[in-house]
């Protein structure tokens, strides 16, 4: 890009949290902008303040801390004021809007006008657990005044698309090196070391999408299995997940660690809730398992079996049973050249780069198109 801009990303997902769409599209960025990611506020005892913290990434990491004895109105108040003082201070003139949740329309609203405003949709957050109430009406908003829109899928482009007329899917891709890494490391983490085989395993956040029933059924029918689950639990109570002699939980862990505990793994699974929550999700860590050569189960995930279940690249199941036969068969396969050559040409067709280019494209096309049409706010091409 030949002017200059900066780029202001709201999200709902803090940085330091779980590594994935949000960190992998907005490190790219870096290299072409200043990054300004925007998390939601934190609230306690303290007088207002922005925390500024720099990632390893050079993302600026901007966290509202705002007076918890503060109005619901004289909050929000107070994070339009920290942003608009945030804008002045690091000289923000022209800059693009990048929303991952609507809700942040409240703030965005009241800041100096975008060159451009993307939404990037990667969840159908509306239909997860404590959603907020008016966040069905904000996305509408956003919607509305977007000049680009981009989904986390393909149901979730095709839920999208008679919403806005410049709606462009962009499923979840892959960091090849990184989970690649899982084919040829040989040491094992110290807290996974100690288990036996077969290993199946599953890294993640833990929410309202596990199926704990389906784990608890798994556990009892194969107790020689050790289920291995990495990863925080939120949103959900942790006394409601199954317990068992061959259940492990390890807890959150880095990104940079999960190749490690993956190269470990005779097989991996996707145990989600065929629920209101999955019903538009595109899970990062599939092809992530796969980059790391181990064959994959799966709950009947539409993008999953869309992309993955028909081509022959991934195991699917829709209950204990068939979840377990199909393990069964997947245990098979890790060192089938056949199969890992299969999944090798379908990653080549894939990667992060690729995803930022292409989103890249569209960025740069809409903004040329705003320039020569400035009066034109509904242009799209």
């Amino acid at each position: 890009m030949s002017t200059f801009m900066d780029l202001i990303c709201f999200s709902h997902l803090r940085w330091n949290f779980v590594f994935q769409r949000p960190q992998h599209l907005m490190s790219r960025f870096t290299n072409h902008f200043r990054v300004f990611f925007i998390e939601e506020p934190v609230f306690d005892n303290k007088e207002s303040f922005i925390e500024s913290v720099t990632a390893d990434e050079h993302v600026q990491i901007i966290i509202p801390h705002v007076n918890e004895h503060l109005l619901p109105a004289d909050r929000l108040l107070a994070i339009r004021s920290m942003l608009n003082e945030l804008v002045q201070q690091h000289s923000i003139e022209k800059y693009i809007a990048w929303f991952y949740t609507p809700m942040a329309i409240e703030w965005y609203q009241f800041m100096p006008p975008a060159e451009l405003i993307i939404y990037d949709c990667m969840d159908e957050l509306s239909l997860f657990k404590n959603a907020p109430e008016n966040l069905t009406a904000h996305e509408m908003t956003l919607l509305q005044i977007a000049d680009l829109v981009f989904t986390g899928g393909f149901s979730l482009y095709e839920s999208k698309k008679r919403f806005h007329p410049a709606v462009f899917p962009f499923p979840s891709s892959i960091d090849k090196h990184h989970f690649g890494k899982a084919r040829t490391i040989t040491t094992d983490p110290p807290d996974q070391q100690h288990l036996s085989h077969p290993r199946i395993g599953f890294f993640g956040v833990i929410d309202e999408r596990f199926d704990v029933s389906l784990i608890s059924e798994v556990a009892l029918l194969r107790p020689q299995w050790q289920l291995v689950i990495v990863g925080p639990v939120v949103k959900i109570d942790p006394e409601i997940l199954p317990r068992a002699n061959n259940i492990h939980y390890i807890g959150n862990r880095h990104y940079n660690e999960l190749p490690a505990y993956l190269a470990g793994w005779d097989a991996a699974m996707i145990p989600f809730a065929i629920n209101d929550s999955t019903r538009f999700i595109s899970p990062t860590k599939t092809p992530e398992y796969l980059a790391g050569g181990v064959p994959v189960v799966s709950t009947p995930i539409k993008d999953v079996v869309n992309l993955y279940g028909n081509t022959g690249l991934v195991y699917i199941a829709d209950n204990g049973a068939s979840f377990v036969a199909q393990i069964e068969q997947a245990l098979l396969i890790k060192n089938n050249l056949l199969w890992k050559k299969a999944v090798d040409n379908f990653l080549s067709t894939i990667s992060w780069d690729a995803t930022w280019e292409k989103m890249m494209f569209h960025i740069n096309t809409r903004l040329e198109a705003k320039r020569q049409h400035p009066d034109k706010t509904q242009l799209y091409v």
